[in-house]
């Protein structure tokens, strides 16, 4: 009776590997949904980023008459707070400048990252 009253408590091995295989088959279904939404998240952000940077280049463009002649030209004149990160490249001097037709500037704003977007699309044409 004695030897029973000393003995301690824990959890076996074979317990042990029944929860390290329940946790093993958990992380296997959520992993892959987390690295895809973190990409989905990229492309939004890309969008947003390329709806900002196209507003301030219209709005320059309508306050001067002309467009930029690059991205800090937007920032130097408070269009932008900076020029922004493109997700994908993870760099701020990825972006693919347009001219407008004949003209020198900033006409349009594209992402200069390789690859394609979750809707089949590339980077390049958003």
């Amino acid at each position: 009776m004695l030897r029973k009253l000393n003995r301690k408590r824990g959890f076996t091995l074979i317990e042990l590997l029944v929860v390290l295989a329940i946790m093993a088959t958990l992380l296997t279904l959520v992993v892959p949904r987390y690295f895809q939404q973190t990409d989905r998240a990229a492309e939004t952000v890309l969008k947003h980023n390329l709806v900002a940077m196209r507003d301030a280049v219209d709005k320059f463009y309508a306050d001067t008459g002309h467009y930029p002649g690059n991205l800090q030209e937007l920032v130097e004149r408070h269009y932008l707070r900076e020029v922004p990160v493109d997700p994908i490249t993870s760099r701020r001097d990825s972006w693919q400048i347009i001219a407008p037709e004949g003209g020198a500037g900033v006409y349009d704003v594209k992402s200069g990252a390789d690859g394609t977007g979750s809707d089949g699309q590339p980077f390049k044409s958003y």
